[in-house]
């Protein structure tokens, strides 16, 4: 099922349930009748094109680094009900630096739980089941358009050990914090890049085209302390001028729960977690809304499951 449904002018309203206040909400999407024009419309397309193009991305980029954006800060603040006392206090010179900030170690707790598994960054979470059809076709549908596992980790061959798993899609959005962490003790056993395009990664676009597959994303597989081996896709977006991880410290490529892995500089972006069959077991909650194609809002460190 979608979580969203579209109106007549082709913008797209979103269901999401807020955990926290045990509410449901439609989702106030970031200039979703500019994307609607974008991607509904002839003229649109033909603009979008050169947009998802990664050189325009670059151009949005440096200018979201210069102090000329720093005026965008006020009104960003307000339209989107951030909480600054969360994020340590500092002069921000641009856009960019108020973007990327960094939240206080009080204002995002890490469940206190090593067999709790937890959400790598604040985001909006739908869970699917990866498909045990023939192994050419291992994979999963999300949004409407289905995704072998080796399209999205670019390797048909490591696809197979996740036979009967989960997929975890966390779906950052601008009011989120944009850094993520690693999700329990580990080592980091392979990461690498994966070029490609820049298209949103709203439902407006993830229903029509193959958009977690088509971008450029970034691949580590983790072999964990308590959730198996486990693949993390990064997915870059439109005008997301960077994914960037940090370097971990160790020639071992050994990391801990909690330390941060990385942040995506401005603009929607995603994190698919692939975990192997038996696990972890998701929180009933998140299962049902997903269930429903309603995702879930989690912010980074909360419990989404447990160790199987």
């Amino acid at each position: 099922m979608h979580n969203y449904t579209s109106t007549s002018w082709g913008i797209v309203i979103v269901k999401v349930f807020d955990r926290k206040k045990g509410v449901e909400y439609q989702e106030d999407q970031m200039s979703s009748g500019g994307l609607a024009f974008l991607y509904n419309t002839v003229l649109g397309r033909f603009i979008c094109k050169l947009l998802i193009k990664r050189p325009c991305s670059k151009v949005a980029e440096k200018y979201n680094s210069s102090k000329f954006s720093s005026r965008k800060i006020k009104a960003f603040i307000q339209r989107y009900n951030i909480n600054m006392r969360e994020f340590e206090k500092q002069e921000y010179g641009s856009f960019q630096a108020f973007f990327t900030r960094k939240a206080t170690n009080s204002a995002r707790k890490i469940s206190s739980i090593k067999t709790d598994l937890v959400s790598p960054a604040d985001s909006k979470l739908l869970v699917y089941q990866i498909d045990e059809n023939a192994s050419t076709n291992l994979g999963l549908r999300i949004k409407g358009s289905f995704y072998t596992i080796g399209e999205l980790v670019g390797d048909n061959q490591l696809a197979q050990d996740f036979r009967n798993g989960t997929a975890l899609v966390f779906r950052l959005t601008p009011d989120d914090y944009h850094r993520y962490i690693f999700f329990d003790d580990g080592q980091q056993l392979m990461t690498k890049e994966i070029d490609g395009i820049l298209h949103t990664v709203t439902p407006i676009a993830t229903s029509k085209y193959k958009v977690f597959s088509q971008n450029y994303r970034v691949v580590s597989m983790f072999r964990t302390k308590n959730f198996k081996n486990a693949i993390q896709v990064e997915v870059g977006a439109l005008m997301v001028g960077k994914i960037n991880n940090n370097s971990l410290s160790n020639s071992s490529g050994e990391f801990s729960r909690g330390q941060e892995k990385g942040y995506f500089e401005f603009g929607g972006s995603t994190i698919i977690l692939l975990l192997q069959e038996n696990a972890a077991v998701i929180d009933e909650d998140i299962k049902e809304f997903s269930n429903k194609g309603i995702e879930v809002k989690v912010r980074l460190g909360e419990k989404i499951g447990v160790k199987h």
